[in-house]
Order: structure tokens, then sequence, then C-alpha cells
């Protein structure tokens, strides 16, 4: 692949939404530290954010978005993710389900027209409800049933760790259909059409949304399937192409706010009569983290350059998720050891980072099933039982 500098709209991009970020959303991201973001406020956030392009940067023109390359909308992720991994994951949700709806066929176009705008806007917030009590990367097991009846689907069932399942206006839910259960993408309206939801708290990022969701008979137009009728194990596949890479880059970002909080620290704090950063080890330390950053950064744009040009990269994407998100734990850890006995305390942003690095690794695939898939896509044996 051409690695190629930014370019100066690019770069410009950037550093206009780092000076709002750090005015903005940072004073923010530290009040509500480790508590739960009320839904109004996260409200307010995410549109002051859309100011900026994310959630619709790659959303096309014609559709109402910025129409740029999902390298640029990266870049601008990136940004965001350094400053709060919290809000980072809820915009991250809501600009998957904006690509979603502009990408969603003439048939499906009233889908397209009754929500992507406000998405876009940062008004409404979406969720993506795959996972369920029982079933983890193991799609094809889903249990939650949409059974048709008339012009309408009813569905039953509970859905698990769904980033923005608190927040959720709308959620494209994953369900059995038709006489053989097969499975569908459903768009539910949680005002239209009724869905209930509980947080679930966790080691860290409980700042954002991660929740059960519960669908007891409710009652959806069968004009709200999403693509095609039991296409959503092919489709949630191409789902899972975007969100790891993406997932790679909030891991950048943390590397990014644990490398730079760890260089002030080293420069500032003294030791035997000089700055840390002259000390030898530590030195080595904060080489080897920036290169861990560099090289999972690298990965990640390599995944979203192929998506600009059309060509699939699940096997480039699966790599990125989990080289960046192991090598955040290892980075954010550092941190804390750099910073020795005051890594420990609250008073320090790099005790927070390593417990938010912890977390990363598990959503939308674990590091394990990453390899497992890199594994059967190049040597066409699968290690799945």
């Amino acid at each position: 692949m051409n690695i190629q500098q930014p370019s100066e709209e690019q770069q410009l991009a950037v550093e206009g939404f780092r000076k709002f970020l750090d005015a903005e959303i940072r004073p923010a991201a530290r009040r509500h530290r480790d508590h739960p973001i009320p839904k109004d406020r996260m409200r307010e956030l995410t549109q002051a954010i859309a100011e900026f392009g994310l959630p619709g940067a790659t959303v096309s023109a014609e559709h109402g978005g910025m129409g740029l390359s999902i390298v640029t909308e990266a870049m601008l992720f990136e940004e965001l993710c350094a400053v709060s991994v919290d809000i980072g994951l809820c915009v991250m949700i809501n600009k998957g389900m904006a690509l979603t709806l502009a990408e969603l066929p003439p048939s499906q176009a009233h889908l397209r027209d009754r929500y992507l705008a406000d998405m876009m806007a940062g008004r409404t917030f979406g969720a993506f409800c795959i996972s369920e009590p029982d079933v983890g990367s193991n799609v094809a097991d889903i249990k939650t049933s949409a059974r048709r009846d008339g012009e309408h689907f009813i569905i039953n069932g509970e859905k698990t760790w769904i980033s923005n399942g608190h927040y959720a206006d709308i959620a494209i839910v994953t369900a059995r259909t038709g006489p053989n259960g097969e499975l569908s993408h459903i768009l539910v309206d949680r005002e239209a059409h009724g869905f209930e939801s509980r947080n679930i708290d966790k080691i860290a990022l409980n700042g954002q949304s991660t929740a059960q969701l519960f669908f007891s008979d409710t009652r959806v137009p069968y004009a709200n399937i999403v693509w095609e009728e039991g296409q959503a194990l092919k489709n949630t596949m191409k789902l899972f192409e975007k969100a790891r890479a993406n997932v790679g880059m909030l891991s950048v970002g943390l590397m990014r706010a644990a490398l730079e909080a760890s260089i002030a620290y080293a420069k500032e704090r003294r030791q035997f009569g000089k700055p840390i950063a002259a000390h030898q080890l530590v030195a080595a330390k904060i080489a080897e983290m920036a290169t861990l950053l560099d090289a999972s950064r690298l990965m990640c744009f390599r995944a979203f350059s192929m998506m600009d040009q059309g060509i699939r990269c699940d096997v480039q994407s699966s790599m990125s998720k989990w080289f960046a998100t192991e090598n955040a734990v290892k980075v954010c850890r550092d941190a804390v050891q750099l910073h020795g006995g005051n890594g420990l305390t609250k008073e320090f942003d790099v005790e927070r980072l390593a417990r938010e690095a912890i977390v990363i690794p598990i959503p939308d695939g674990t590091t394990e099933i990453q390899k497992l898939m890199i594994s059967r896509a190049l040597t066409g044996i699968g290690a799945f039982i």
C-alpha cells in the first residue's frame, strides 16, 4: 500500500478538530470520568462533534454527508479517541449506523429518509444488536426471533453487550426470520415499537452506554427489514470488517493519550538529579511505546485505505484490531509503570487509560477470534468446531 503524508486539507481538518476537542470535549470527559454521561448531555456533545464531520464524514454529499475518505475520517476519529474513548465509542456506533442508512437500497429509502439526517447531526443514537447472553462471535447461533405476522414482525429476545444500548433511539436487530430460521436485520424504533434497556457496569468505559436490550412481542413493520431478508450473516461480516478496524483506531487513541502523558511526565519528573527521561530504561520504554503506536496506526490505515479502494480487507481489519488492541494494553500498562506510584492514583490519567485498554480487545471479536479468522482465511482450514 502506498503510505502518503496527510494532505493540507486533512491537516487543517485535524488541527481544527483538535482545538475544538481540547476546548469543549476534554473538560466534559474529565467531569464524567468513570460515571455515566446522561443521554441529554451526550446528545449535546455528539451534536457539537457532528459539526466537524463525525458521524457523517464518509456519507456521500448526495445524502447530506461530507463525502470524505475513510482514511480522513479515521484521522478525525483518532483525535476524538485520544481525548475520550467513552465518547469515541458512542460516535463510532453512530457513524456505523449513518453509513448503513446511507447505503440502503432504493427499496428502503424510507428508512434513510426517516433517520439519516438526525443521525448525522448527532441528535439520534443508534445501536447494532448482535450479541446475546449465550451468543458472542458465533453469530449463527442467535436465538432472538422475529415471527412474521401479516405486514409485521413480532420480535422476542435479549441482546447483551450492546454499545450505545441505553442511549439508542433506533436499533438494528439481528433475528431469526423465515421458515428455516434465516437471520435478518430489522430496524426497531424505541419510541414507535418499544424495547427496554439496562446498562452494564464494567471495569472501565462506563461514561458511555454498554447495555442489555430486551424485546418482548415488539411489533415492527416488515418494511423495516435492513438490506435483504435472510442475508444478515453475510452482512454482519461486512459490518465486522469496518468495526474491527475502527476498534483498532480506538486503541490508537488510547495509546497516543498514554504516550503523550508519559512523555510529559518523563520530562518533568526528576530522580537522581535529572529528568527520568534521561535514564536509559525510561527512554527505551518511551521509544517502544511510540513504535507500537505508530505500527498500530499504520495497520489500521492500511485497512481503511483498502476500504476506500473498494477492496475487501477482512484479514487486514482483523490483524489491525488484534494488534492495536493488545498493544494498547501493553502501552497503557507501561505508562502506569513509567509513572511509578503516581500511576496508580486517579490524579493521573494513565490509571484510567490502563483500565480502558483492558476492555478494548474484547468487543467485535476477541483477539483469539481474530487470530482464528486470519488463519482460516490464509489456510482455508477452519479451527471452529
